[in-house]
């Protein structure tokens, strides 16, 4: 009998729990033996695999992170590591690995698929910076928290007429930041892709003002050269001249937490359900994401050579919809 293991690695992502949900039970419904590896990359090292039965994913769709816990790890990037980890599932007679996770976590993947094993990604991280796909898991809830944030930030800002600056998380990508950003009506947005010198953020600021605006809100991603820190140090050293300070909050890892969407639910169901179809078709060696409203299909090696960019026209529109 097939045997098959899933893994989550990375950042968490809410979603994970419904993609792990999924690719047990339908792993199972094919009468596949399902198993599932604790701490992602490092667990899999460490022999950490175990039988996971319908029962063990129940009650885990609505909930945030990953019950089988993940971790970043530095020692699988080494020969010896991704040795090792293949060791360990060949002593566990394991055919095929799920692996539910973000770019790191899809180069991992295809180093063990370069070695032997029947691998299938499944992309999944709230930057939303996987290339070869429109939307991965855990992005579109991590949106959600963000402009909850903002809206709500946006009421103090009123009543106190200030200018307050959100930084949301991306690593080095802006998709959150300009996503939020244009859904919650920002004045102003900072990303990594687009340098925005301190200055001139203050001459917009300035300018909104000037357009009758009594206080602003202003996104910064976490990657932008001028994030939250920088800013605040800026506008705190030339506060005389500039004429206003800003009110900062860091969202972090909030943005992580709570329980998944309706979409991100969705969409790591119908991936992890995918996950066991490409493998019992020997369709392995892929990456599955949604593109175009669909799963789609990326060869490991395609998607990690490539690189995701952001629609700057969505920039130009933010700048426009803030007058």
């Amino acid at each position: 009998m097939k045997r098959i293991a899933v893994l989550t690695s990375g950042g968490d992502s809410p979603g994970m729990n419904a993609a792990t949900r999924a690719v047990v039970r339908t792993g199972l419904a094919r009468g596949f033996e399902m198993f599932g590896v604790r701490r992602g990359y490092a667990g899999l090292i460490g022999g950490e695999i175990l039988p996971l039965g319908a029962r063990d994913v129940g009650g885990i769709i609505h909930l945030g992170g990953t019950m089988l816990g993940t971790s970043r790890c530095v020692e699988f990037k080494s020969d010896a590591g991704q040795q090792e980890a293949m060791q360990q599932l060949q002593r566990q007679r394991i055919s095929s690995l799920v692996v539910i996770g973000g770019n790191g976590s899809q180069s991992g993947a295809h180093a063990l698929a370069a070695r032997g094993m029947a691998v299938i990604g499944i992309a999944s991280t709230i930057d939303n910076d996987v290339p070869c796909v429109d939307v991965s898991i855990g992005s579109t809830t991590a949106l959600d928290i963000a402009l909850e944030a903002i809206d709500r930030l946006r009421t103090t800002a009123a009543a106190v007429e200030r200018a307050f600056l959100v930084e949301v998380m991306g690593r080095d990508s802006g998709y959150l930041a300009l996503m939020a950003a244009l859904a919650g009506g920002a004045e102003a947005v900072v990303i990594p892709e687009v340098e925005t010198h301190p200055e001139a953020l203050a001459a917009r600021l300035r300018a909104a003002r000037f357009r009758g605006k009594s206080h602003a809100i202003v996104v910064v991603a976490e990657g932008a050269k001028y994030n939250a820190h920088a800013l605040d140090c800026y506008f705190r050293e030339h506060t005389a001249r500039l004429g206003f300070d800003l009110r900062v909050t860091r969202l972090g890892h909030v943005q992580r937490g709570g329980a998944p969407n309706v979409f991100d639910r969705l969409i790591g169901t119908q991936l992890g359900a995918a996950a066991i179809e490409h493998i019992a078709t020997r369709q392995h060696g892929v990456m599955l994401g949604i593109s175009g409203g669909a799963v789609s299909a990326t060869p490991l090696s395609q998607m990690i050579a490539a690189r995701k960019t952001l629609d700057l026209r969505l920039l130009d529109l933010a700048n426009v919809l803030e007058q």
